[in-house]
């Protein structure tokens, strides 16, 4: 029912500029479009900042509400009556069935309305971690303007997976709630952060920790008070954990005898010689990727010197797109995705413009650092 939809998107605008928000509205900014953001709390830069709702609407293809889940459906109803026709409302919660229900009671048909959760967050974006990824719920009320987010998504340089609201709150319960769930209840005992001869195993369950603390700790209470399967995820794992503590308990005998059960943890090395295998070749094909990188890197350098000598700036956009299009094409033709291949050029693209501009040598002859304009620049 979407009618009078952006042709193109040239301003988002965020209703809430927390750290989430914030880094959204980078990536956002880094793709060449317009932002605005609202929040009397937050930091904005003073040329993206607003002061009113109509000011945050006016002009924007895009609305994103980036609140606490709790707040949302205040948030609808504030916007609603500044929006006009065509606008797109998005969420980005990282619970899908309380805003989806919420936008289609306050929107309905009228508005254009998308449920989302991108999968990434302030921390992993720092770290340069890639591919993103983000969640799209599918609307078949406003299928124009799922389509338009979905694209909006992919030019951020996300892989986008469509979700309904209900799947992606069952996923979410069992995985990103209870890693939550575990890292709360070791922070609380009192876990270690990190010891100098821990083991492997704790090593991992402490970077989970940290990642959680990290990135979105606030989460927490969101996560399990808002999704209504995080309870049911939350009590299967604690009877499971009872279960087991019950048998460890039992006297020595008795745990002998449920040693095959309860007591053991199934090994899938043992379970699967081929899947051993398969990964210790893909960490050996791996390794033998990471120095093909390292070739490249350097053939990046020396093809920065040599554009430095001839007075050329770094980016050549048409050799950049033909050399896109040939590795989609070397792609196909081997069987493969050639979005997902493009995905990864495009990465290797940002590494080696990176390489070519900092540091490298001026036309003068004398080692420089780049400027941000020139650090958009691509080989």
């Amino acid at each position: 029912m979407s009618t009078n939809l952006p042709s193109a998107i040239h301003q988002v605008s965020f209703l809430g500029h927390g750290r989430f928000g914030a880094a959204l509205a980078s990536l956002v900014r880094d793709a060449g479009i317009r932002v605005r953001a609202l929040d009397p709390n937050a930091t904005i830069p003073a040329d993206e900042r607003v002061d009113s709702l109509s000011d945050l609407a006016r002009d924007a293809e895009v609305i994103v509400v980036a609140v606490p889940v709790p707040r949302m459906r205040d948030a609808f109803l504030a916007l609603r009556p500044y929006l006009a026709p065509g606008q797109i409302i998005v969420d980005v919660g990282s619970v899908k069935t309380v805003p989806a229900r919420a936008m289609a009671e306050v929107f309905g048909g009228a508005q254009p309305w998308v449920a989302t959760h991108p999968l990434f967050g302030p921390s992993s974006l720092a770290r340069g971690e890639r591919p993103l990824r983000a969640v799209v719920c599918p609307n078949p009320v406003h299928p124009a303007a799922e389509r338009a987010i979905v694209a909006l998504f992919e030019r951020l340089g996300c892989l986008v997976e469509e979700q309904d609201p209900e799947a992606h709150d069952r996923i979410m319960a069992d995985t990103q709630a209870l890693a939550f769930f575990i890292a709360k209840g070791m922070i609380d005992a009192g876990a270690p952060a990190s010891a100098p001869f821990a083991p492997p195993s704790f090593q991992g369950i402490a970077h989970t920790i940290e990642a959680v603390r990290s990135d979105a700790g606030h989460l927490f209470a969101a996560l399990h008070l808002e999704n209504p399967f995080a309870r049911e995820s939350r009590h299967r794992f604690l009877e499971a954990l009872a279960a087991v503590d019950h048998s460890l308990d039992a006297p020595t005998h008795e745990a002998n005898d449920l040693a095959g059960a309860l007591l053991t943890i199934p090994d899938l090395g043992a379970r699967s010689p081929e899947l051993r295998e398969a990964r210790d070749l893909i960490d050996e094909l791996d390794q033998e990727l990471v120095a093909l990188l390292a070739r490249r890197a350097e053939l990046a350098r020396r093809a920065a010197r040599a554009k430095a000598g001839m007075g050329e700036g770094v980016r050549d956009p048409a050799r950049e797109a033909r050399l896109v299009r040939e590795r989609r094409r070397w792609a196909t033709e081997l069987g493969l995705d050639p979005e997902s291949v493009s995905q990864i050029f495009h990465a290797i693209l940002r590494f080696s413009r990176r390489l070519q501009t900092e540091g490298e040598p001026a036309p003068g002859g004398e080692p420089t650092s780049a400027t941000p304009q020139e650090k958009e620049k691509a080989p």
